[in-house]
């Protein structure tokens, strides 16, 4: 099993990054998206490879503070 959702979108200035995972449902999905975001384009990415590692989309998306990945090479 795998923690496969679609609710592990990102919302990026005018579009909104669905994650994908080859299955059926993946069409139903981003047609849902697109009806909670009417004015962004949805644009769905290929995530399988991601979810295979227990992660997804927005999890790579991850924020660092600023200047936290210099202070960690300290």
């Amino acid at each position: 099993r795998l923690p496969a959702t679609y609710a592990n979108y990102l919302i990026i200035n005018n579009a909104v990054l669905v994650p994908t995972y080859n299955d059926a449902n993946d069409k139903r999905a981003l047609a849902q998206v697109q009806k909670a975001y009417p004015q962004h384009t949805i644009i769905g990415v290929n995530c399988q490879p991601i979810i295979e590692q227990f992660g997804s989309l927005h999890c790579i998306t991850m924020q660092l503070p600023r200047g936290f990945l210099a202070g960690a090479a300290q």
